[in-house]
């Protein structure tokens, strides 16, 4: 699937566009308040310029000092919890794309994959192009940076689904210019390859800080000044 997408991405955004368009009429899109509270925080306190934007779900939206984790790196951090790659989608024009940020830092998909029993790597490999493909069209110098979906032992069951994903999305950046993989995956698991539960909240999905020391440690050396 991947192979093909390469040789005829134009026809896959756009059928996969066309399926989106549906939503994108909804006034009642989910996440709509979390949106709002976003941009009246920017009217109030306006972000950085020339920052590093932190887009995504739930575990960017739990990590409220991101920043200190990243001195020096302007940090503006957009995750909204239970969010998938649709949602940024939806949203870009209103938390990606006016800041125009040196680096988008993306962690998505996680949700959509557990979203559905149907759902597959290739749709969550699509869906991620799609994003890829519009920040790309408007911000065309950004540098895009995807943090491959955690080995969360609530959703291991989950594990081939993200797996594939992951090497999917992978493939397809190394692919294009100006981007990073991080491989968070390998990480976070044991000695016996099962996911490492030290890493995390009593709900077994969310990290707690030494989950997020690793992420740290993995993102840092791809961020730029």
């Amino acid at each position: 699937m991947i192979r093909m997408l390469k040789l005829r991405p134009g026809i896959s955004i756009i059928l996969l566009l066309c399926i989106y368009s549906g939503f994108a009429q909804d006034p009642e899109y989910p996440f709509a308040s979390d949106i709002r509270k976003f941009i009246e925080n920017d009217r109030i306190d306006p972000p950085p310029l020339d920052a590093i934007l932190f887009v995504g779900s739930s575990s960017f939206t739990l990590w409220k000092d991101v920043q200190d984790y990243f001195p020096g790196y302007p940090i503006i951090n957009r995750g909204f919890g239970g969010s998938t790659l649709p949602d940024l989608n939806h949203y870009a024009d209103q938390i990606i794309l006016p800041y125009h940020p040196k680096q988008i830092v993306i962690y998505c998909g996680e949700n959509d994959i557990a979203s559905s029993d149907t759902m597959t790597a290739d749709i969550v490999a699509l869906r991620f192009i799609s994003l890829f493909t519009l920040i790309r069209s408007r911000l065309p110098d950004v540098r895009i940076t995807y943090i491959s979906m955690k080995p969360s032992p609530s959703r291991w069951h989950l594990a081939d689904t993200f797996i594939l994903a992951n090497q999917m999305i992978r493939e397809y950046l190394g692919s294009q210019t100006n981007t990073a993989f991080v491989n968070i995956w390998d990480k976070m698991l044991k000695v016996d390859h099962l996911p490492d539960s030290s890493l995390y909240l009593e709900d077994m999905l969310h990290m707690n800080p030494k989950g997020y020391r690793i992420w740290q440690a993995s993102i840092q050396p791809e961020l730029i000044h």
